[in-house]
């Protein structure tokens, strides 16, 4: 058996910043640190942090008054942060800065009076996060394009998901754009969603079967094995060895391997040393040399004194 690795795959810079930001302040702090939702979407990830005196809960009210908290790397709703602020909560938002950019641009759309458009995926944390900064119709395409029945002269702003298809995005924004004569698209997939989708198209030249590492609430690592399965390439999500199916193998010469961008490297070496493959070639791929700043603290002096220290 052959495996062609895909280039780049795993941790992106935003899941990078989020995780140091909880590590960081557990050394700054002491434990328990609460992380507001997941931080990222990987079970292995979260329980490592976990294992050293994060908590996550769900929701603000949860925690007790004047802890330290980490907000998700996927956005918050403006309603969150009141929430913290009311039980005194010392905030640090871990925000992957390009999420914070399609919050921005909700703002700035709505004061200048144009009708936004969300394409996202109901009930994803990111989406309702973005949807919590400014009224916006939701266009699921899952749920096929339900566009909504403006004048077909409304200004229109179009914001998306970062974590989507390329493909079945630009398919909705065409049909947004067929059906509204103003329109100003904001396409906010990120750089690690495209570069990623694009790795598996090259993969999906060279294999016969594509295994996508990563958890299964993980919006990227669905859309890769989506986008396998749009090649004609059968492909798999697994978050570890123990998910492989030997049927899946059967005949098989040729596996593609990849990873979403919460996904440690760690678990994609396990799934290879499990497949015990006779050669390995990595692929070349987009390089990735983005880092994000650490946040700042918000609410506390005392805290900011210590986390800058």
């Amino acid at each position: 058996m052959n495996v062609y690795l895909g280039t780049p795959r795993g941790f992106c810079a935003g899941v990078v910043m989020a995780i140091d930001v909880v590590e960081i302040a557990l050394e700054r702090f002491g434990p328990p640190v609460y992380m507001k939702h997941q931080i990222v979407h990987n079970p292995y990830v979260v329980n490592a942090l976990e294992s050293k005196g994060a908590k996550t809960v769900e929701e603000v009210e949860e925690i007790p008054p004047e802890s330290v908290v980490v907000f998700s790397a996927h956005g918050s709703p403006p309603e969150d942060f009141e929430r913290a602020r009311l039980r005194d909560l010392h905030v640090l938002d871990a925000t992957c800065p390009l999420v914070t950019k399609v919050h921005n641009e909700a703002k700035r759309y709505d004061r200048e009076g144009r009708k936004l458009i969300m394409v996202g995926h109901k009930g994803h944390q990111e989406v309702r996060g973005t949807m919590g900064h400014r009224p916006m119709f939701l266009i699921d395409e899952r749920e096929g394009v339900n566009l909504p029945q403006w004048n077909d002269d409304t200004p229109v702003t179009v914001l998306t998901q970062t974590t989507l298809s390329v493909d079945d995005t630009q398919q909705v924004i065409d049909e947004i754009e067929g059906s509204f004569g103003n329109v100003i698209v904001r396409n906010d997939l990120c750089y690690a969603t495209t570069n990623r989708q694009f790795s598996v198209k090259e993969l999906c030249k060279l294999v016969d079967l594509v295994l996508v590492i990563g958890a299964p609430n993980s919006s990227n690592c669905n859309r890769l094995r989506e986008v396998a399965n749009a090649q004609g390439v059968p492909a798999y999500l697994i978050n570890s060895p123990g998910e492989l199916q030997d049927e899946w193998l059967d005949g098989v010469e040729n596996v593609g391997v990849t990873s979403g961008a919460s996904t440690p490297e760690d678990l994609v070496s396990a799934v290879i040393d499990a497949l015990a493959p006779d050669n390995v070639t990595t692929l070349r791929g987009a390089e990735e040399d983005i880092r994000f700043k650490l946040p700042k603290v918000q609410c506390c002096d005392r805290h900011s004194e210590l986390w800058y220290a």
